[in-house]
């Protein structure tokens, strides 16, 4: 903030008092000067006051009156208590009424104004917080998630419907469909959304290392366990828990967890102390618990407890008539995330993007699309500035293939290229020959350049020496 422009607002009954503060900081700030309440609040009123010094004694008027009345305006200003009868008390209860700071009569005009000065900074902090706050709760809305496709509809409207009450929710779908995403919109529109929303991911952890995780452990419970740790289930009491991967944790932690969502109650490792907790939960998986309960290796009736309401989250493949809009989307975040303008998808490039079949969902699209951004320079983005797996059909995957629920299914999809690697007239479906032969074509193309042909691949460059090394 530019401190000329920063609107300081002082209040005395004293003529001179005032007069002498506009000289002292008038070629610092925007001051603007009041000899009572009335004046005060007036120009509270009618400018963006940032800061505003008032005296303790404004005639027959109290100055902690018009902090009150201050703080009460939609913007209101850091407020600074002026007072020649300086005492802890008085200092206490300025602080108590909303006051940042107070200083004393006879005043130090180099304290006040380094007073005012922290109390600006304080203002600027607390309004980039506001914004990063308006943001993240703008990115996890409903409005943010992306659709209107029909197959969305029943995600909206089962969000919208849960969202309120204490259900526990299972989100199952491919992987890069924005299952996270729908746990944050029902946390956000829930009754607890000034609480914490706690995330787990519980296939990066190993089974011991995810019971201390979720449920925390006593000192001593095991070796490294030098102090009581609490658990995500505590952390998150009063809001909501988000347990990604559930489908991945082991036996032993399902039945400690079925414990928690049956009796709202955890122990932790190593303890013998029950524990309440009021935690929402909401887990999600890219497999079908339902297949996995039948295989013997997930419990069902865990799966009954997860399973109360199931949304269903389709992939990319189903809800092409997204892809335009989710585009243009990401189009504009990154393009204000690389300090570059805003630049359209030609038609060609477009329909390319409308005809991928996206193994990875939502997740790659914003890839290629964050590719796209950074490698155009003219008035569009063209197909040319798009990733090679999307130029050649064969995504990050062999072509012909997509992933369901976590395994490989053959596809009726298009061949990759027409210069992909052949065996008797049909694509081999063999990704380490198609990974060498497409590293082959880039280098090719960008006459044995390196640099040329990661960015060509949609890799770092040290991505490709590495793999050109594994080929040796």
């Amino acid at each position: 903030m530019d401190l000329e422009d920063t609107v300081v607002l002082i209040v005395d009954d004293e003529k001179n008092t005032r007069d002498g503060l506009r000289r002292s900081f008038e070629d610092e700030f925007d001051i603007y000067v009041a000899a009572n309440k009335a004046e005060a609040l007036e120009v509270l009123r009618s400018e963006s006051v940032e800061v505003m010094v008032t005296d303790l004694r404004l005639g027959g008027e109290d100055g902690m009156e018009l902090i009150a009345e201050a703080l009460k305006i939609p913007k209101p200003p850091v407020c600074i208590m002026m007072t020649a009868y300086g005492s802890v008390d008085i200092a206490v209860e300025a602080m108590k009424r909303g006051a940042y700071d107070y200083v004393s009569k006879p005043l130090n005009i180099d304290e006040l104004e380094l007073v005012i000065k922290r109390a600006i900074r304080s203002r600027s902090v607390e309004t980039e917080n506001a914004s990063l706050k308006r943001q993240v709760e703008k990115r996890f809305s409903m409005e943010n998630i992306i659709g209107s496709s029909p197959v969305m509809h029943p995600v909206f409207e089962t969000v919208q419907q849960v969202a309120a009450t204490k259900a526990t929710v299972l989100i199952e779908g491919e992987s890069g469909t924005g299952k996270e995403l729908i746990a944050h919109s029902i946390h956000n529109l829930s009754g607890r959304p000034k609480s914490k929303l706690t995330i787990v991911h519980c296939a990066a952890l190993s089974p011991q290392l995810l019971e201390s995780e979720l449920f925390g452990h006593e000192r001593g419970a095991f070796t490294g366990a030098t102090e009581r740790r609490k658990g995500r289930f505590e952390e998150a009491d009063g809001g909501t828990l988000f347990l990604d991967e559930i489908g991945e944790i082991d036996g032993n932690t399902q039945v400690k967890l079925l414990r928690a969502l049956g009796e709202r109650t955890i122990q932790r490792v190593g303890g013998n102390q029950v524990i309440k907790v009021d935690v929402r939960v909401i887990a999600a998986t890219n497999k079908r618990l339902s297949e996995l309960v039948e295989e013997g290796e997930f419990r069902d009736d865990l799966y009954f407890r997860l399973n109360v309401i199931r949304i269903e989250m389709p992939p990319l493949r189903a809800r092409k008539e997204d892809i335009v809009l989710l585009s243009d989307t990401f189009l504009r975040e990154f393009a204000e995330e690389n300090e570059k303008p805003y630049r359209e998808l030609t038609s060609d490039a477009l329909q390319r993007l409308i005809d991928y079949d996206w193994p990875g969902n939502v997740r790659e699209l914003r890839t290629a699309i964050e590719h796209g951004v950074v490698m155009s320079n003219g008035p569009k983005i063209t197909l040319r500035h798009l990733p090679l797996f999307v130029k050649e059909g064969g995504g990050l995957l062999v072509a012909g293939r997509s992933h369901e629920r976590g395994r490989e299914v053959q596809t009726s999809g298009r061949p990759a290229s027409r210069e992909a690697v052949a065996v008797g007239g049909e694509v081999e479906l063999n990704l380490d020959k198609m990974e060498q032969h497409y590293i082959e074509l880039a280098l090719e193309r960008t006459a044995g350049n390196r640099t040329e042909a990661a960015r060509l691949l949609g890799i770092s460059r040290r991505t490709l020496q590495r793999k050109l090394k594994q080929e040796v």
